[in-house]
């Protein structure tokens, strides 16, 4: 068995080279994750500023070169001034990468150092099979790891692919609990590897404020914030970014003077000549990003773990959560390029960057320059959330329904998907912010509320007070339950996702647990000549009231569509994901086979509508999940029921009134029955009068005896 403790990460570069990794002979690899707060941008207990790249003390003014401090264990995120607290793992941002093989077992033992909060760990794009309850969602598949408590997850590493892992409960993910899982094939590296995670970021305010502002009104220096628009006319949610950040580090830019604060930046080296492998993951809050290298182009060739026939492009749209594995010929001459990503925002420059810096190269920061589109030499770019760009941009889509899967035959990653021979069965699921004076995230206009238990393995504690009530529910009405979608075993599903009715307007990157999906068929808005947004795709009917619907209950809008007669599936060699953005006004159809028994969770990754309720669980079969590992905990809620006892001794005698239950020791029998006072002394008055009435009629049968005994000697 290979172990690798993942105490403190001593050297963690800029372009997460150093990693903690197995041997691909291990038969085991063996993590600790050390979950704890902590400050950006301080030296121990000191404060440190930035200055051309470089890290020094607070209190060094005039430094001299000998004064620069090495970035080993700091974190710096943005480089501002003022420290943000942080929620990582070992002291790292992102956590520190998880290199394994396939087929090894993966055992994480996780320390919750937290003083105030809970914690989970979610690995995501995993399925899990036959460890369902080791999907880390908090309340779903188990209950939270308490503060001072610790959790070992153990499962298998299957398939090989770009993974990722991330805290599940809360606004944690955010706040910097997150890295990378790489499972990698049990061959030979045919090309040298760097890992890259990009996401968007606040230095002022935590992930949980974040969410509040969405919901209660966005206020800067005392003027409200609104939404920033997307290039096809969608809304982004309020989250105010200031900076973006690639493998933690970024830069922030003054909104007023333009200028930036000379952060250090992530440098990732390439020899000239040599092919690389970049493996990329969307780990941020709310903004898709578009990717791109100056002077070199993308060779795409897998997403969300899965192989696919390779695209080559200029850019890449990636949306929280995803993943996009590329190749990059380092063929330009040696010298330093500037790595870019920037949103979607329109009249907005909100950017992250990083250096790619061939071998030879002098530390100085790039002066090139990025793509010119143009009218005659059309720049294309993966993994839109819309079907066109408007026409000055000089941009063309290549959509993820239009990805091919690429079969391999050396791992069970792209496993051909079995066509069965019965008709799929459908389900229309419309992700959105329906309503009128209350416009909750939600699911078929069902906010998500999860139960006080561990759903998966408490499934029969879950209360009729949780689960969702039709006559609560409905096309336009709007509640709030535990909402959950119910598959047969073994069965071919067609799910629907769209974002239509009253509740559209954002593009939503939709995430399965659980599956990797087909996408066999997207279908985008009707857009004017300016590409921007008109009204909702014409194949789906929402059923209600008219442009007033929160299309709830949505059906196909040709009723010869129903029983698979869908024009335009993919079926014979459609893409796998585990994540896909559902435009603004479009859908997305994915394709599973209900083969993987669980409770699975099914949400949008953009991590302030999950936790607006933008989610639901899908029930499984959970007749055939396995059981959990013994002495798997339990959680629920605690009622404390009061009773007032007159002739008490006391005036106001208080007793716990609890049910008797039977308790289950460590090892999972139920060896006694606890009973409280009141019930202990009203057992003992029982058992007094009992024996009063035993010896009663003992007396009186002895005496009776001696009366028949003095008749006959008369």
């Amino acid at each position: 068995m290979f172990r690798v403790y993942v105490i403190t990460v001593s050297v963690f570069l800029m372009a997460c080279d150093v990693i903690s990794d197995c041997s691909y002979s291990d038969d085991e690899c063996e993590f600790t994750f050390i979950v704890e707060n902590h400050l950006t941008m301080m030296d121990g207990k000191v404060l440190l500023y930035t200055r051309e790249g470089k890290l020094y003390h607070y209190d060094v003014p005039k430094p001299a070169p000998s004064d620069v401090i090495p970035m080993d264990n700091i974190v710096t995120a943005d480089g501002y001034f003022e420290s943000r607290v942080i929620t990582v793992a070992n002291n790292s941002l992102p956590g520190p990468p998880m290199i394994v093989y396939e087929g090894q077992m993966i055992t994480v033992h996780v320390h919750n150092h937290l003083a105030s909060d809970a914690v989970t760990i979610h690995w995501h794009g995993l399925p899990q099979h036959e460890t369902p309850w080791m999907d880390g969602v908090a309340f779903i598949t188990q209950c939270p790891i308490l503060p001072g408590q610790k959790f070992t997850y153990r499962f298998r590493a299957t398939p090989a692919g770009t993974f990722w892992y991330h805290s599940h409960i809360g606004a944690q993910r955010s706040m910097g609990l997150n890295g990378a899982l790489i499972i990698r094939e049990k061959i030979a590296l045919e090309v040298d590897e760097h890992i890259l995670t990009i996401q968007d970021w606040n230095h002022d305010i935590d992930s949980d404020m974040a969410h509040m502002k969405m919901n209660y009104g966005n206020y800067r220096n005392g003027s409200k914030v609104d939404n920033t628009k997307s290039i096809e006319g969608a809304s982004f949610s309020m989250f105010h970014m200031q900076s973006g950040l690639i493998n933690g580090r970024g830069r922030y830019y003054d909104d007023h003077s333009g200028n930036h604060n000379g952060a250090p930046l992530s440098t990732f080296e390439v020899s000239h000549g040599k092919m690389y492998r970049f493996r990329m993951i969307a780990n941020g809050v709310l903004y898709p990003w578009r990717f791109s290298i100056d002077n070199h182009m993308l060779i795409v060739i897998a997403s969300d773990g899965m192989d696919i026939e390779p695209v080559t492009v200029q850019s890449i749209i990636i949306n929280p959560g995803e993943r996009y594995d590329f190749l990059l010929n380092a063929s330009q001459s040696p010298s330093n390029y500037w790595i870019r990503a920037k949103t979607l925002e329109i009249n907005l420059n909100h950017t992250a960057e990083a250096i790619l810096r061939y071998k030879g190269a002098r530390d100085v920061e790039p002066s090139s320059s990025p793509h010119t589109c143009t009218l005659t030499n059309k720049c294309n770019t993966l993994n839109c959330p819309f079907s066109e760009f408007p026409p000055w941009y000089n941009s063309t889509c290549f959509n993820a329904d239009k990805f091919r899967r690429k079969h391999s035959t050396t791992s069970a990653t792209n496993k051909p998907f079995m066509t069965p021979e019965e008709p799929a069965r459908e389900e229309f699921l419309n992700f959105a912010f329906p309503g009128i004076s209350f416009t909750p995230g939600s699911v078929n206009g069902r906010k998500f509320k999860a139960p006080p238990v561990s759903s998966l393995t408490q499934m029969s504690e879950v209360d009729d007070e949780h689960r969702c009530n039709d006559q609560e529910c409905g096309e336009d009405k709007i509640c709030y339950c535990f909402n959950t979608l119910n598959l047969d075993y073994n069965k071919t599903y067609h799910l629907v996702f769209l974002n239509m009715g009253l509740g559209r307007g954002w593009a939503h990157p939709i995430h399965m647990h659980g599956h990797s999906f087909e996408i066999i068929k997207m279908g985008f808005a009707v857009y004017d000549s300016n590409s921007q947004i008109v009204s909702d795709n014409p194949d789906i009917n929402c059923n209600g009231n008219g442009k007033l619907s929160f299309c709830n209950q949505a059906s196909w809008s040709n009723t010869s569509w129903y029983g698979n007669n869908i024009p335009g599936l993919e079926l014979d060699n459609p893409p796998r994901k585990d994540t896909v953005i559902v435009p603004s006004g479009g859908y997305a159809i994915v394709r599973i086979r209900s083969d993987n028994p669980g409770l699975w969770f099914l949400h949008c990754h953009i991590e302030l509508h999950n936790l607006d309720g933008m989610a639901m669980a899908v029930n499984e079969s959970l007749e055939h999940v396995p059981p959990p590992p013994e002495g798997f905990a339990e959680c629920r809620d605690f009622r404390y029921e009061q009773r007032h006892h007159a002739g008490s001794k006391h005036k106001r005698s208080v007793e716990v009134d609890m049910i008797s239950e039977t308790q289950t020791d460590r090892n999972g029998t139920k060896p006694f029955v606890v009973l409280t006072s009141h019930q202990f002394w009203t057992v003992l008055a029982l058992l007094i009068v009992v024996i009063c009435l035993l010896l009663t009629v003992i007396v009186w049968l002895g005496l009776s005896r001696r009366n028949v005994n003095y008749v006959n000697k008369q």
